[in-house]
Parts: C-alpha cells; sequence; structure tokens
C-alpha cells in the first residue's frame, strides 16, 4: 500500500523541508498514533467507542492527507464494533508505513 505511505510522506516533507530528522519524528509519531487509536478500537466494546475511536483515527489520516485510511475509517464508522476484516485492513495498512528491516 505504497500510496499511503507516499501520500504521508509528501505532505511531510512540504512541511519539513531538508530537515530529515523532524521528518522521520513526525512520520513515527503519525504511525504511532494511528497504531493508538486501531488499539482502542480493538478494544471497544460500544458503539459510542467504536464511533468516536474511528473519528479520530480519520481525523489524523486528514491532518496527514492519508486518503487511503480516511476512506478506512469511513468503512470503520459504517462498520460494527469489533469488525475483525476492518481491524486485520487497518493493522495491515499501518504495518505497511513501518520502516523495514
Amino acid at each position: 500500500m505504497a500510496y499511503l505511505g507516499e501520500a504521508i510522506d509528501t505532505h511531510l516533507s512540504a512541511a519539513t523541508g531538508d530537515d530529515s530528522g523532524l521528518f522521520q519524528e513526525l512520520r513515527a509519531a503519525f504511525v504511532e498514533s494511528a497504531r493508538r487509536q486501531v488499539d482502542l478500537l480493538e478494544r471497544a466494546r460500544c458503539d459510542a467507542n467504536w464511533d468516536v475511536t474511528a473519528r479520530r483515527l480519520k481525523s489524523l489520516a486528514a491532518t496527514f492527507h492519508a486518503t487511503e485510511l480516511m476512506a478506512l475509517a469511513d468503512q470503520t464508522l459504517a462498520s460494527a464494533p469489533g469488525d475483525p476484516v476492518i481491524l486485520r485492513r487497518l493493522n495491515a495498512l499501518l504495518d505497511d508505513l513501518e520502516p523495514s528491516g
């Protein structure tokens, strides 16, 4: 899912210029924050918690122009709490953003 990573990287490059340290720090912060929201989704046991967390994830994605994650957050909003298919897709998307090796 390179598209998501490319969108985030383009946005961060524009914001950080030539500061590669800041770029890496902001990218790691994005992934960490998104992982935190997915963890909360995995533990959500009611519609309200699921909805609030999915909206936070969508907002985070919008901040970084991560349209693929925004679309998946919309699908999350339309699904039931604990939906294993959505959770797997979210985790797979975030796994693709992790640095390799």
